[in-house]
């Protein structure tokens, strides 16, 4: 039949069957699907590539016929230069649906600048490190990576990651370029793992110079020289040194140390897993010449803001705001700041003594300062100490809380769990009698702790 509009208003599905094909007299393949439901869709049936091919030209109601009839005439033409009308409309509506997400990636990865990454990374990624670790990281690639935090993380390449690592070695170091492009390359490749960049641009990054293993270690009279000079530091920093020399931890955990970590009568100090490097709890033994340094403290009170403390509890402070947790404070909120000012000063303070000494001897050329050494150098200066006094290895690497204990391998490694309480106890306290050793001269209060 011809299908004009009052042919196809009167159209119906027969009962017994889901849906008829009714198709135009006069326009082979335009055709009309009925549907058991009352709904009338234009379609037209053509042959291409040796099958036969139905293309939907839309329904009735929502275009007439005699607009179905020319999408059918110009379908059908397409079909006559042998083309396939069907084919490429699903070939046109799958690149607009590519197009489509195209945009919407690239707006996903504008919108993830290298800062989020940074932000997403730490957060995600990062989150079981040790909270010391994690600032650093976040720190170093903020300041040292700036120029690239607002550019998307995915459009960042190799050359410009080279420029960036060279900028930070030429401006800070060869140390401080190799550290930044390691903890660069942990981002991206977790950002690789996630889907969210296609490549890492630090991957094969190249920095000048090669990361050396330290292996400084105080003399004697070097160590006596350090704890000297940490009186001159006055609170906080020189008992944090002195601490920090007699515990051989961690500077940052030393740096946190809370008053109700520490046992009643000042014998132990328990680091909190969250606070320790390597995420495990650790137990401190503290000899009598630390109790005696912990003992003679002033609590700090909280909440002082911008005001100093002077290591006096005025009747104020006292009554306005109760004692402050922190063991090392100057405000009561937050653990000491400026360790590496204080290190500085305490070098200073250890010229000035050997100065002083030439002086007493009568020679005038000026001494020579103290061979360069790090806080963390203690903690070899004491393990190298300790073997001298013989400790076994394992010990030390326990009174340290190094994760793997050296000496102790293999299966005998994975079903070890003995503390070594006794020992360590033991070694510490050898430790601290070496050290007041190594400072006893008479000339200073420093050996009475």
């Amino acid at each position: 039949m011809k299908l004009g509009k009052r042919e196809i208003d009167a159209l119906t599905c027969p009962p017994e069957k889901k849906d008829v094909l009714v198709f135009d007299e006069a326009l082979p393949g335009f055709g009309l699907r009925v549907t058991a439901s009352g709904k009338k869709v234009f379609i037209l049936q053509y042959r291409a590539g040796g099958a036969v091919k139905r293309m939907v030209l839309g329904d009735y109601g929502v275009i007439t016929p005699s607009q179905a009839r020319a999408k059918a005439e110009e379908a059908r033409g397409k079909v006559r230069e042998g083309r396939d009308p069907l084919g490429e409309r699903k070939a046109s509506q799958a690149a607009a649906v590519a197009a489509e997400a195209q945009v919407k990636r690239q707006k996903a990865a504008a919108s993830l600048t290298v800062s989020v990454l940074i932000e997403r990374w730490a957060e995600m990624a990062l989150k079981d490190n040790a909270p010391a670790y994690r600032r650093e990281a976040v720190r170093a690639l903020r300041v040292n990576l700036a120029t690239l935090l607002p550019l998307a993380a995915s459009s960042i390449d190799h050359e410009e990651a080279q420029r960036s690592i060279d900028a930070v070695t030429a401006d800070r170091g060869e140390s401080m370029g190799r550290r930044t492009r390691a903890y660069a390359r942990a981002l991206y490749n977790w950002a690789m793992k996630r889907r969210l960049v296609p490549a890492n641009p630090f991957g094969e990054v190249h920095t000048e110079g090669r990361e050396v293993s330290r292996d400084r270690v105080l003399s004697d009279a070097e160590l006596r020289e350090v704890w000297l000079a940490t009186e001159g530091l006055g609170l906080p920093f020189g008992p944090y040194m002195r601490i920090l020399i007699l515990t051989l931890q961690r500077r940052a955990e030393v740096a946190g140390m809370r008053w109700s970590e520490l046992s009643p009568d000042l014998s132990t100090w328990t680091v909190p897993a969250e606070r320790a490097k390597n995420r495990r709890a650790h137990l401190v033994h503290l000899q009598e010449a630390a109790r005696a340094i912990l003992s003679a403290l002033p609590h700090v009170p909280q909440g002082l803001g911008k005001r100093p403390f002077t290591g006096r509890m005025t009747a104020s402070y006292v009554e306005d705001s109760p004692p402050s947790d922190l063991v090392f404070t100057t405000n009561g909120e937050t653990p000491v700041s400026g360790i590496s000012k204080a290190k500085a000063r305490l070098d200073e303070l250890i010229y000035k003594a050997r100065a002083q000494e030439a002086a007493r001897h009568g020679r005038s050329a000026q001494p020579a300062p103290m061979t360069p050494w790090r806080l963390h150098d203690l903690r070899r200066t004491g393990v190298t100490a300790l073997a001298r006094l013989g400790t076994p290895p394992h010990v030390a690497d326990r009174l340290l809380n190094h994760v793997e204990a050296t000496g102790i391998q293999g299966v005998a490694a994975v079903y070890q769990r003995h503390d070594f309480l006794a020992e360590r106890q033991a070694a510490s306290e050898a430790w601290a009698a070496h050290v007041l050793a190594c400072s006893a001269d008479g000339s200073s209060s420093a050996a009475r702790g």
